[in-house]
Parts: C-alpha cells; sequence; structure tokens
C-alpha cells in the first residue's frame, strides 16, 4: 500500500483501511484527525503517523499531541510526542507529558519528561519526570523528582507507588511529607490519602507544630 497524504479531516480507521484488513478490535472504533497523516499496512503490521494537532478518541482514551503514531496488529501500540495532552475516561486520569507510549492489550501506558498526572476524583495531582500507569490495576510507579500534592500533603521523593484504588502511597529516596507546618523525613514513608494515616520507616526525622493553650484554658 503505497503512502497516503491528507489534511485535517476526520477519519474511521475502519473506513481508511477496511481494503487491506479489519482494524476494529472487539468492535472497538478509533477516531483520528491531524494536519497531515502518512500510513501503510501489512498482513503482519498496520502504521499510521499523525503530524500536526494530532487527535486520537478511543474506547477510553483521548489524546492530543504534536505526532502520534498507530502500530502493530489490530493498531495495539500508541506513541506520542510533543505537548501532550490526555485524558483516560476510564480511570478519570487527565495528564500532560512530553512522550507517552501506550499498550492497548496490556492497558499499559508510560508517560515521560514533565508529567503531570491528576487524580481528579481522589483530588490528587502527581509530578515526575517519569510515570507508569496500568490501566487493569489502576497502580501507578513513579520515577525522579516527584512531587505529588493531595489536601494539605506535598510529598517528595525519587520512586513512589500510588494505588489508586485504596489510597495508598509508599516513597522511597530522599522521602518527605510535609502536612501543614508539619514535616516527615525516613529512609520509606506510607501515606494513606484517605485517612491521613503516615507510617515512617528508616532512620526517621520529622518536626511537629503543638498549639500552645493559653492560661486557664483546658
Amino acid at each position: 500500500m503505497k503512502a497516503v497524504k491528507i489534511s485535517r479531516t476526520l477519519f474511521i480507521l475502519t473506513a481508511l483501511l477496511a481494503f487491506c484488513r479489519p482494524i476494529c478490535i472487539y468492535g472497538e472504533t478509533i477516531t483520528f484527525s491531524a494536519d497531515s497523516m502518512t500510513g501503510n499496512a501489512s498482513d503482519t503490521n498496520t502504521k499510521t503517523v499523525l503530524r500536526g494537532n494530532a487527535h486520537i478518541v478511543t474506547e477510553t482514551l483521548e489524546l492530543t499531541a504534536d505526532k502520534i503514531e498507530l502500530s502493530g496488529e489490530d493498531f495495539r501500540f500508541i506513541k506520542a510526542e510533543g505537548n501532550i495532552r490526555g485524558k483516560n475516561t476510564e480511570s478519570g486520569l487527565d495528564f500532560t507529558c512530553q512522550k507517552l507510549t501506550y499498550d492497548r492489550t496490556t492497558k499499559v501506558a508510560t508517560l515521560e519528561e514533565s508529567v503531570s498526572l491528576d487524580d481528579t476524583e481522589n483530588g490528587v495531582n502527581a509530578r515526575a519526570e517519569r510515570i507508569e500507569y496500568d490501566d487493569k490495576s489502576h497502580v501507578a510507579v513513579m520515577q525522579i523528582a516527584i512531587t505529588l500534592t493531595q489536601k494539605d500533603n506535598t510529598c517528595t521523593a525519587s520512586y513512589a507507588l500510588y494505588e489508586k484504588d485504596s489510597q495508598f502511597l509508599t516513597l522511597q529516596g530522599n522521602p518527605q511529607v510535609v502536612q501543614g507546618t508539619d514535616t516527615f523525613r525516613a529512609q520509606q514513608i506510607t501515606l494513606n490519602l484517605d485517612t491521613q494515616e503516615i507510617t515512617l520507616d528508616g532512620r526517621v526525622r520529622g518536626s511537629v507544630t503543638v498549639t500552645q493553650k493559653k492560661e486557664g484554658t483546658e
């Protein structure tokens, strides 16, 4: 199949490549638009590259970027680059980053470079250089320059595990949790973001501000 170039028009991938091979997986339809597109197909691999205001929508993912590449059997793999903004409608997550890969079969997404991830349901914002999110287990693995904020909490570390369903956060690598005027440090910190219960393990340090009672009060 020869490469094709098409300008800023909305397509349904099924219609685009119907004469080559079916591309819907379990009846799912992917729609997309862009300033330009190149595509090719074979018996074992199909590839479509969208450039300029690239935008795709699947049943669970909406994504905008400078460049988006769809490849693999049934367009299993999604790769995006440049000014990425997206939403996982199934998990209720909004995100921005500069690089993204997503496997539609395993439902694992890797976000890289200036990543911001918002769990809108639980009021959690996480920033890091790399976040891997498993959409089946609802667990995010965060690495490098992590800052996570929620309610009165500001958490920093170089490695973190965020379990969305249970609202547990585990921090390692010079972890620190600031709760209002209180500060906690340890080798590992576990924080229940729902109950605000905190557990410190190894080389525990911290400071807590105690409000003094006025004379004559109980």
